[in-house]
């Protein structure tokens, strides 16, 4: 146990730095009601129970922070909110219902806008968001308003000017659409791709055509040995499918898809020239078409992800190591070596829900304590709920993302000298300096710490 001091010394972040800073930060969730008598009438009838409301997804467009606050539990007021960068404070802003306090009061005989996971802005000023139609999917009797609806609102007015229900055939009793990439290229033939998490599947929209088709793959489903987690001290057993989706624009107008499901450790990559043509995504003879590019290792089911465009990095949150890793898509190889570290911490970043990269070259993320939230309870007097943000440059900065991997042969030698690698051993040497990188993510993790 010689070696743990220099290993807590490399998780801490003092030998190789969290390259994250926080932006906004919650005890506890509130949003702007016009005046406090409507706040205490909301709290009395319980459409506000300020401990129900946890934020999920994450999206940035301009001055506008989005954030989705779905419905898992009653007394969730507006699912889907903003805060204004340029004049909220970083401690508690107030969050402002998106479009207006209407989509979210059941005028009829549901909101417009029911419990939202995720939502994505794109190159177009659209915004996009799943809306999953169930409310109180942590209560003990759900309410079940509408099938999963694809809502794409203007961003340049707020109107709503699409509404796309998922049809009922292309979804399973277990479906549950989670996660969306959006390929913008062409504002008016655009694509988005749904990942359906229970289905599991992919559900394809054109925007052109409106309207959708379902792509099945054995790459969706989960890695079984992939399901037990635990975050904060709290044991779970997850089966989520297909979850992490990112687009890299190729030449000839389509992009690749990089995907993943949240039980497994593996990523997969397969070209929007096959999702586009709905006779080609749903032939089992393109099977082949679809490409698994490697293993995370041990401990790494991975959440959201995104891809900047500019640099080509793919930025992923590691559930259960409480961080941010990254990936340079232009790297033929997809190991534990050739992924880098962006950020990581036991408190700041438990449970890193959403990451985004804006058009600023900015990388987003949202920690929000889900377990805890869904298993156990949050302590409302700690800070609970974060944003944290960086350049894209300075997040991969001295990782394995960044053009060059610098390795430190210092710290390289102090490793393997703890370990006592003998180095006559080519073999052994070779394979143990290999993994041990200290702009390696997992090294540490999973070869000390095991």
């Amino acid at each position: 146990m010689l070696f743990l001091p220099l290993v807590f010394a490399l998780l801490s972040g003092q030998a190789t730095g969290n390259k994250l800073n926080i932006f906004y930060q919650w005890k506890i969730l509130d949003f702007e009601f016009g005046s406090p008598s409507r706040r205490q009438a909301a709290i009395e009838d319980q459409s506000f129970i300020p401990e129900n409301n946890l934020p999920l997804g994450l999206e940035v467009y301009k001055n506008r922070i989005f954030v989705t606050v779905p419905r898992w539990k009653f007394g969730v007021p507006a699912s889907l909110a903003y805060i204004d960068r340029t004049t909220d404070p970083v401690d508690s802003p107030i969050l402002k219902p998106y479009p207006n306090w209407d989509a979210h009061r059941p005028l009829g005989s549901f909101p417009e806008i029911v419990s939202p996971f995720r939502i994505r802005a794109d190159q177009c000023g659209r915004l996009w968001v799943i809306d999953t139609g169930i409310e109180g999917l942590l209560e003990n009797t759900p309410l079940i308003y509408k099938n999963s609806t694809l809502m794409i609102y203007d961003l340049h007015n707020d109107e709503l000017t699409r509404s796309y229900e998922i049809p009922f055939e292309q979804t399973t009793e277990d479906s549950f659409l989670a996660n969306i990439a959006v390929e913008d290229e062409n504002c008016e033939n655009t694509f988005a791709y749904l990942g359906d998490l229970g289905g599991p599947g992919l559900i394809v929209y054109s925007w052109k055509l409106n309207r959708s088709w379902k792509v099945k793959h054995n790459y969706f489903h989960i890695k079984p040995l992939a399901g037990d987690m635990t975050v904060g001290g709290i044991n779970f057993q997850w089966s989520d499918g297909l979850f992490g989706l990112a687009l890299r624009p190729e030449k000839g107008g389509y992009s690749t898809l990089f995907f993943h499901p949240m039980t497994s450790f593996d990523e997969f990559a397969v070209s929007t020239k096959i999702l586009q043509d709905e006779s080609l995504a749903t032939n089992q003879s393109n099977y082949h078409e679809f490409k698994y590019l490697g293993n995370r290792g041990p401990r790494s089911q991975s959440g959201a992800s995104f891809l900047d465009k500019k640099t080509g990095v793919l930025f992923y949150a590691l559930v259960q190591l409480n961080a941010v890793a990254c990936w340079r898509t232009t790297n033929p190889s997809y190991t534990m070596e050739s992924q880098g570290r962006v950020y990581m911490d036991n408190v700041t970043m438990v449970f890193a829900n959403d990451v985004k990269v804006d058009n600023e070259g900015n990388v987003w993320v949202l920690s929000d304590r889900l377990p805890q939230f869904m298993y156990s309870s949050l302590d409302y007097n700690d800070v609970n709920f974060r944003i944290l943000s960086a350049k894209v440059g300075d997040a991969i900065k001295g990782t394995a993302c960044a053009s060059k991997l610098v390795k430190n042969p210092d710290i390289m030698q102090v490793i393997e000298d703890r370990l006592g690698v003998n180095k006559t051993k080519t073999k052994g040497s070779g394979a143990m300096r290999s993994i041990l990188s200290v702009n390696c993510l997992v090294c540490v993790l999973m070869v000390l710490l095991r």
